[in-house]
């Protein structure tokens, strides 16, 4: 079937039934063209008209994946567009209907659970699903979850208690010594290996290193005594050549971190923010957040994430990694000897 065809069966559908010959005559194109977009676009307004609108934003979404690979001329293109704002309309029409049923059982917006708010707003379309995306090593079975509850780690209240003294060895560090010593956080480091170069070559994204991939900086722990000892109190790893890494990470007035996927999920990522201006921001799949002064982040940074600053000054966190809190230690030392030097 040529695509004038399927553009002419497109018109045959306007009536509110889809003819038995026309859905078959569909379905024989896409099992002869997988690929075809206008075909899925077509299959979608027949599931659409025949109202099967789950099946519908299947054939809606695969007709726009489809389509980011391939080349599509002017009339196509407007079909894009048009499949698009109908899988939109179907998308929200689907979101009232669950709202109305829920609210119906006594659970309002309002009362709903964070997991279950974030799932029912992918279906909606106005969030995107987002996994693990490890660009080097993938551990089977841990849960995507792009920010984590620090009430769940028995250590993140020592070093929340901690951040006063480490924010103040900082600021002696800084008025003595500068930031001659920070270097441009991409070179030679593993938690970003993708994100923007060029930001990394002008450090406006640079790091102060006590210990990175597990070798440590001792003219710089030197400076950090409070520092040091509080952030042994957490799961580092321990394995030469891989971690930890704690650094200060400096965000530089007006810059911004491209959005990247850390190497390896069996680690988490913590930020102990210390110096954060107005109009700093931070992103890890659908979740942005704040950093506040002193209040540990948590996360998942194999997770699509990204940072900004755009105030005027420069933001400073503490980001050092742990071990991911699912791993047995059997496991763990599974990984060290894999990981080690």
């Amino acid at each position: 079937m040529t695509g004038l065809e399927v553009r002419v069966l497109g018109l045959a559908m306007d009536s509110a039934a889809v003819p038995q010959s026309e859905q078959a005559a569909l379905n024989r194109l896409l099992a002869e063209q997988p690929w075809s977009v206008e075909g899925h676009i077509r299959m979608g307004d027949a599931r659409s008209k025949s109202g099967d609108d789950d099946l519908a934003c299947y054939y809606y979404r695969t007709a726009l994946r489809l389509a980011e690979t391939q080349e599509l001329d002017a009339l196509r293109r407007s079909e894009i567009v048009r499949a698009e704002r109908a899988l939109k309309g179907i998308e929200a029409r689907s979101h009232a209907k669950r709202e109305a049923r829920l609210r119906s059982r006594g659970l309002p917006p309002q009362q709903w659970s964070p997991r279950l708010a974030e799932a029912l707003e992918i279906a909606a379309g106005t969030k995107e699903l987002y996994r693990q995306e490890p660009t080097n090593f993938t551990y089977p079975g841990l849960p995507s979850i792009q920010f984590f509850d620090t009430a769940q780690f028995s250590w993140a209240e020592q070093i929340e208690g901690a951040a006063p003294a480490i924010r103040s060895e900082l600021t002696r560090f800084l008025e003595a010594q500068g930031t001659d010593d920070f270097r441009a956080y991409i070179q030679g480091h593993t938690v970003a290996p993708e994100a923007d170069q060029a930001l990394g070559r002008k450090k406006d994204w640079s790091v102060l290193s006590l210990c990175e991939n597990g070798w440590l900086t001792p003219s710089i722990v030197e400076y950090f005594p409070a520092t040091w000892q509080a952030i042994l109190q957490a799961p580092v790893p321990r394995i030469a050549g891989w971690g930890p890494t704690i650094v200060f990470s400096m965000l530089k007035a007006g810059a911004r971190i491209a959005p990247h996927n850390g190497m390896f999920n069996t680690r988490l990522i913590c930020h102990l923010p210390l110096i954060v201006p107005p109009g700093c921001g931070f992103r890890v799949g659908n979740d942005v957040r704040e950093w506040r002064e002193g209040k540990l982040l948590i996360f998942d940074d194999t997770i699509e994430h990204e940072a900004w600053n755009e105030s005027d000054q420069d933001r400073v966190v503490l980001i050092f990694d742990v071990w991911r809190p699912e791993l047995s230690e059997t496991e763990k030392a599974e990984l060290t000897a894999l990981f080690s030097d």
